[in-house]
């Protein structure tokens, strides 16, 4: 079972240790049904209880309290869009909870009316929400309209400036000459179909004139008069990428008999039903019949458009704009101060929604911890059963005597302590040191209760073996004041938990501390600083004083002592250092990775202690301790071995005194290949060959 419910605890144990898990218990709990909601409540603040499921047999749906957990789930869902509505409108939210309010036991009353406020700011949103959308729906509208009604009062101008020099010329507008000057075909070309007009485009059989002509407008006076033939048009807006489409499925629809012009409007236009601004078209359809209209109506509203009705009279379309742009500017008004309104209430709702929140999530895991619980009808009582630490039944008897106070009842809640076989949950003390590093044992697997915690060897042995591959002093030293003042000034920088991306940073800010100070000390022996070596004290080598010039290979000459303290800073200038380094961290992380699994397996004695199984000891621990000193125990002395002996040293007689140095990898491959056969190039010492063979047995 998962140990970090147990994690943060307000009462101080007796006896506590990090070596083992506390010793549990399982208690019973008789809660009279008046007081079952304050006990739960308070033991919930006290965080000392494990409550068992009961009713492990009876589903979700039918449990006794599922009602209140809807109920709390409702409230939860309008809380959900307070916040939603927040953010929308960019409302700062207040960061404070009402520890008085949030932290206590809260009875029926103080819950209804937390209920009755949220419901009341949630129906007030929802009201000024929806009337926002609703305004802006109609200020939209009214902003296409009025440049439908610009745009096609500028297109009939021009459509009767071109009427007037075909009269001046002897001709009506629909029988303007085809075959003359070059001036006549200009003044017969398509409305706009032309070279220096960039911002409008027409298409279609009918040319500017003819539908000026048939709309019966008398160049005289620049009106309609009403011609019978039966010509009209439809106006309207549509997204600017929809304008090419609108063009082709007109055409081929009405096989031509249609004139189409369209203005791109300048600034883009707010549609609340869109993410962001959208940029739209203005545009004006010239069909014969009925029939046509009608189906060039059905095109574009397929395609998005929005149709609006604008009158051939210049001046009831002059007067209808007035209208329009004065409508637009009430309500523009209108949307101010409704969002005035609006931010004004989601500006109280921040300051609360917090607090509520926690609360919300409190209630909610209260009823369902009182789900878990029997329903004894004869006693008018709840039946609860859970586990606790040994040491804490003293603060759990003390939180139910709060409780009932709380809930104003003199019937108590009885507890008493069950023997049972059960195997109880694992709870592990931990402080603001340990926390972290128990996380990390955690991730990997939680101890069962009574074994030895291995969090307490993490402490050390994380940040340690970290070191060894960060060993820098220049870094770790950075590390270390950076650690150390999150730690000093950890109650001042207690907002950074509450932070995503720096909740990680703050909660592991002692592991941070002990990785960079082993890794200064790690840095010091690999004479690391930044990357650079440092000569603190005289080097064992001597570089020649004549280099020969470049491209020169000189060897350092070893002198008659060694470095005092790590490596010699003499390797950071040689041509072979990764040899030597390479080789020298791989042999001593196998060393310290062999000690690790030692002390692993070494703890599997106090378990067999504790529990009470010597065998253990004699039938797992043993023949796993002689596996592994056998063969990686082996290598770990022949490494000593190697690094303690002078290789190259000469006698008087000026011989080496030992062959050259073994590989250390053949010589473990061959002890399995060929035991009991040493070649003499390899061998390191007498014997050698005969304790072999006795390890491999």
């Amino acid at each position: 079972m998962p140990s970090r419910g147990w994690g943060m605890l307000r009462a101080r144990p007796k006896t506590t240790s990090i070596f083992r898990s506390e010793v549990m218990s399982l208690v019973q709990l008789y809660i009279p049904s008046d007081v079952a909601r304050f006990t739960v409540s308070q033991l919930g603040e006290m965080g000392l209880l494990e409550f068992r499921d009961l009713n492990a047999d009876v589903s979700a749906f039918q449990r006794s309290f599922v009602s209140d957990v809807r109920r709390f789930d409702e409230i939860e869902r309008k809380l959900r869009y307070l916040r939603s509505q927040i953010e929308r409108s960019d409302v700062e939210v207040y960061d404070f909870l009402d520890e008085d309010f949030a932290g206590r036991s809260r009875g029926p009353r103080d819950i209804d009316e937390m209920e009755e406020r949220i419901s009341a700011h949630e129906s007030r949103v929802l009201k000024l929400t929806a009337a926002y959308k609703s305004l802006q729906l109609k200020h939209l509208e009214l902003v296409e309209n009025k440049h439908v009604l610009e745009e096609v009062s500028s297109l009939f101008s021009e459509i009767t400036g071109r009427q007037q020099p075909s009269v001046a010329r002897g001709g009506s507008i629909g029988r303007s000459a085809t075959a003359g000057s070059s001036s006549n075909r200009y003044d017969t070309a398509p409305l706009l179909g032309r070279t220096d007009t960039s911002s409008r485009r027409s298409i279609g059989s009918m040319d500017a004139a003819r539908a000026g002509d048939a709309l019966g407008f008398d160049v005289e006076a620049g009106s309609a008069i009403g011609h019978d033939i039966n010509v009209g048009f439809i106006t309207g807006v549509i997204s600017r990428d929809r304008v090419s489409t609108l063009e082709r499925v007109l055409w081929r629809s009405l096989r031509g008999n249609m004139f189409l012009n369209y203005v791109d409007i300048d600034e883009p236009i707010h549609d609340p039903k869109q993410d962001g601004p959208v940029y739209k078209s203005a545009f004006i359809v010239f069909a014969h019949g009925e029939s046509l209209r009608d189906r060039a109506t059905k095109i574009a509203e397929s395609l998005g458009a929005t149709l609006y009705h604008v009158d051939s009279s210049a001046e009831r379309r002059q007067e209808e704009l007035i209208d329009t742009m004065s409508r637009i500017d009430d309500l523009h008004q209108i949307l101010e101060n409704n969002n005035v309104a609006r931010i004004n209430e989601l500006t109280s709702v921040s300051e609360q929604i917090n607090t509520w929140f926690t609360v919300v999530r409190k209630e909610k895991a209260i009823y369902h911890t009182l789900n878990l619980c029997n329903y004894d009808a004869n006693r008018n009582c709840l039946i609860a059963e859970g586990w606790c630490a040994t040491n804490d039944i003293a603060a759990v008897q003390s939180s139910l005597h709060i409780a009932t106070e709380d809930a104003g009842s003199n019937v108590p809640t009885v507890l008493q302590e069950l023997r049972t076989t059960k195997e109880p949950p694992t709870f592990i003390r931990t402080n603001k040191f340990t926390d972290g590093f128990q996380n990390i044992v955690d991730a990997y697997g939680v101890p069962k209760a009574g074994e030895v915690n291995p969090g307490l060897f993490t402490c050390i042995t994380f940040p340690f073996l970290f070191a060894l591959m960060f060993g820098d002093l220049g870094h770790g030293f950075l590390m270390t004041i950076c650690a150390g003042l999150l730690c000093f000034y950890e109650r001042k920088l207690a907002w950074l938990a509450k932070d995503e991306s720096m909740r990680m940073f703050y909660s592991g800010r002692y592991i941070i501390l002990l990785m960079g100070i082993f890794s200064m000390y790690t840095g010091f022996l690999y004479n690391d600083i930044f990357s650079r070596a440092m000569g603190l004290f005289t080097s064992g080598w001597a570089w020649p004083t004549d280099l020969g010039g470049e491209g020169v290979t000189v060897e350092a000459t070893k002198l008659g002592h060694t470095y005092a303290i790590g490596i010699d800073p003499a390797w950071h200038h040689a041509s072979n250092s990764l040899l030597f380094t390479n080789s020298y961290k791989m042999k001593m992380s196998i060393v310290l990775g062999v000690i690790h699994m030692t002390l692993g397996i070494c703890l599997q004695v106090p378990n067999a202690l504790h529990f009470k199984k010597r065998i253990n000891i004699l039938h797992v621990f043993v023949p796993q301790i002689i596996f592994l000193f056998s063969i990686f125990g082996y290598l770990v002395f022949a490494i000593l071995f190697k690094w303690s002996t002078d290789w190259y040293a000469r006698d008087a007689s000026g011989e080496l005194t030992h062959v050259s140095p073994p590989s250390l990898l053949n010589m473990l491959i061959y002890m399995f290949l060929s035991p009991g056969s040493v070649n003499e190039s390899e061998r390191m010492f007498r014997g050698q060959a005969a304790l072999q063979t006795f390890l491999l047995l």
